[in-house]
């Protein structure tokens, strides 16, 4: 069985709740949905984060040249 936790948003929060309410299947909805896709963006950086680390101790830092081909690779939009 599930439990209540009650929060206090302020009415700019609540504004944000309801504007996601209602394609969530209420705010209740809304807030677990939320708290899923938090919990897994935190898992993804720590992820990557080892990853990073492991990189680093295997072949040491990346160049800037990588970083600037990785960032134009990966995250230009094209």
């Amino acid at each position: 069985m599930g439990k209540t936790t009650t929060i206090r948003l302020n009415d700019e929060e609540l504004s944000m709740l309801d504007e996601v309410a209602a394609e969530c299947g209420g705010r209740s909805g809304a807030l677990k949905q939320g708290l899923v896709l938090l919990v897994q963006d935190r898992r993804r950086r720590r992820g990557l984060e080892r990853f990073l680390a492991e990189w680093v101790e295997e072949s040491g830092p990346p160049s800037p040249g990588g970083v600037a081909a990785m960032r134009e690779r990966y995250f230009s939009g094209s």
